[in-house]
């Protein structure tokens, strides 16, 4: 049986850790799979498959680290991935998978032609280090990372374009669109929970990690201006992270305590995606969400900025693409509200794509 290993950061509550553990999970009868971490303690580890390894670099979870323990891994990833990858990775496995941008592609790049080197990437490759020194420096870097890599994976064909502008290397390049199990989906949907939301009111809805990515923070300015001019409504949000104290200072700063709620933390998001009004994701920019695509699963009204986010949207008739500034959010909102109809019946989409993408990524990792 053909030894496979994914590495990736952590199996934390994100999009590309939710991808990760649903594709193990299916293909993990046909193949003997390793899924390799940084970090442990992982919302998502008690949902991978009992037939699937488990290794944790380090036993805590991010979270759990001081301001030191973290520079002093940092810097043990950065100069030490050689001695990492001989240690846990090397000759081990036929396929080596680097399933997300950062750490594990680094470690997982050191130069082995006894294995195929997969690397996928799951966001806007520009974006996503940002545009300080730091930034310029890992893009340089990376360059030469990716190029030890047999083929790199793309979640959308935006992503691909971008990363094409950014790096000339000539290994090859696919795209292959998130998998999702849509059966998790529906059956996680209908358990009972807390519902907090207004009846009165059309409620939007968004599932994130509160980083400067997700834009919260223009979400907010933009739902007070449309508060002060009379289009009342509620937004939630599902979801944590380094942003949540500045995102709560600016909720009181704008007096919408009572109508823009952080909801925290959810590992079921999906009976409160099935209950709102409409699912919104207002990024700066994406890869290929997963919400959307369990949005869709579950049949909501969706409202995106114009990121590679559109090609989660494409033929869907529920969705709404609104240009990516605050103006173009205020008027997708207030569009929302205007025309959304109060009668909510939950019909089901079921996603037939999905076994040819378990096929494309079994092709893949032979």
């Amino acid at each position: 049986m053909k030894k496979i290993v994914f590495g990736i950061t952590g199996l934390t509550l994100g999009g590309a850790e939710r991808v990760l553990v649903d594709i193990v999970n299916e293909i993990v009868n046909d193949f003997d799979i390793t899924v390799f971490t940084l970090y442990g303690k992982g919302e998502f580890e008690k949902e991978l498959s009992p037939k699937a390894k488990l290794i944790n670099l380090i036993d805590k979870s991010y979270d759990e680290l001081s301001k030191i323990e973290k520079i002093t891994i940092s810097l043990k990833i950065f100069f030490g991935k050689r001695y990492l990858y001989k240690k846990y990775i090397k000759n081990r496995y036929d396929t080596e998978i680097a399933f997300l941008e950062g750490p594990a592609t680094r470690i997982f790049s050191i130069p082995n032609k006894n294995v195929k080197k997969i690397a996928w990437v799951h966001n806007d490759i520009r974006q996503v280090f940002g545009k300080k020194l730091k930034a310029k420096i890992k893009i340089k870097l990376d360059k030469n990372i990716y190029s030890h890599y047999n083929n790199i994976v793309f979640v959308s064909n935006d992503n691909k374009k971008q990363f094409e502008e950014m790096y000339n290397i000539k290994n090859e390049k696919i795209v292959i669109p998130n998998y999702i199990s849509s059966q998790r989906v529906l059956e996680k949907s209908n358990v009972e929970f807390e519902n907090v939301f207004d009846e009165k009111q059309i409620n939007f809805l968004t599932v994130a990690r509160l980083t400067n990515q997700k834009a919260i923070d223009r979400l907010i300015t933009v739902h007070s201006k449309l508060i002060q001019n009379g289009y009342y409504h509620k937004f939630f949000v599902i979801g944590d992270g380094p942003e949540k104290n500045n995102l709560k200072n600016l909720i009181e700063k704008y007096k919408v305590n009572d109508s823009f709620i952080l909801l925290g933390k959810k590992e079921n998001p999906y009976p409160y995606i099935k209950k709102c009004d409409v699912f919104a994701l207002l990024s700066y920019f994406e890869g290929l969400p997963m919400t959307i695509l369990e949005a869709k699963v579950l049949n909501k009204p969706i409202l995106i900025t114009d990121t590679a986010a559109r090609e989660a949207v494409e033929g869907y008739t529920k969705s709404q693409i609104v240009e990516n500034t605050e103006n173009g959010i205020y008027e997708g909102i207030k569009n929302s509200i205007s025309v959304l109809s109060k009668d909510k019946k939950d019909s089901i989409e079921n996603f037939g794509e999905n076994l040819n993408i378990i096929k494309e990524i079994e092709k893949l990792v032979m």
